[in-house]
């Protein structure tokens, strides 16, 4: 079993809980889950990446699993600013990032605002900007959850995200979706959901590090034409699309996006 330890890291007012798996000294791998989710969504890729001889860093974003949420007003520079603040704290200087939906628009800004502290850039199943069809469901949402709580979302997260095919998942895999968006705290998501309607990182697309890769899986809606696009705005970028996944294709199709995740971080090392 790799070596597991987990940080409290101070930041801005909040406190971040990190999970850290594998050996201390080893090339660094951060991933950065998605909104309404915690570290545990990340559980198929930890150990295909220790195995590899990878250290594995898994922050959870304000307001979600461990995490508190602070007092500032949220934006996805904040939450790129988070990421940087967690590897000041434990002395790594550079590292390869791997954020899936909210955590692939983090992306964005560390491309754009940190790139000197990337080894590497994968983008999963994330857009770039919030265009008004993005951005104004987020208020019927923010009201469901104030009035009525996170597990009203549950169910219409889990069908948007997966449809008919969750019922394919792992069943562990299930209860720990399940109990990770009921565990998200309301205030935490409203105000992710809120940075989720305000930010565009379009401008400055062809600035973003060279040789960086975007996955997505096929049937997560508009995301595979929408990272296409992407994808030819970005220098030598590579894209991945995962077959018969939707929206967390890590999730659905571990095997396949734990490839494309070698592949990724094998070009950035060559």
């Amino acid at each position: 079993m790799p070596e597991s330890r987990s940080h409290s890291v101070p930041v801005d007012g909040a406190v971040l809980r990190v999970h850290d798996d594998g050996a201390i000294g080893q090339p660094c791998v951060v991933l950065a889950h998605s909104i309404m989710t915690n570290a545990s969504m990340w559980e198929p890729q930890v150990g295909h990446l220790t195995d590899l001889g990878y250290r594995v860093l898994r922050p959870e974003s304000r307001g979600h699993g461990g995490s508190g949420n602070g007092q500032s007003a949220l934006k996805l520079d904040r939450l790129a600013s988070d990421v940087v603040r967690v590897l000041d704290r434990l002395d790594i200087s550079s590292a390869h990032f791997v954020g899936l939906s909210l955590g692939g628009m983090v992306g964005f800004a560390l491309g754009q605002q940190h790139p000197g502290r990337l080894e590497s850039l994968v983008i999963c199943d994330a857009r770039a900007d919030s265009p008004p069809a993005f951005a104004q469901p987020w208020d019927e949402r923010i009201a469901q959850a104030r009035e009525q709580g996170m597990a009203s979302l549950v169910q219409p997260t889990l069908d948007r995200w997966f449809g008919e095919r969750f019922a394919a998942l792992d069943r562990s895999m299930q209860t720990r979706l399940r109990d990770a968006i009921l565990s998200t705290s309301v205030e935490g998501f409203v105000a992710t959901a809120r940075a989720l309607q305000d930010f565009d990182y379009t401008s400055g697309l062809g600035s973003m590090p060279a040789g960086a890769t975007l996955i997505v899986g096929d049937k997560d809606g508009v995301l595979p034409e929408v990272m296409t696009e992407l994808s030819r705005r970005m220098p030598r970028c590579q894209l991945e699309i995962i077959p018969a996944a939707g929206h967390l294709p890590n999730v659905e199709q571990p095997a396949l996006f734990s490839t494309a995740l070698k592949r990724a971080l094998e070009r950035a090392t060559t």
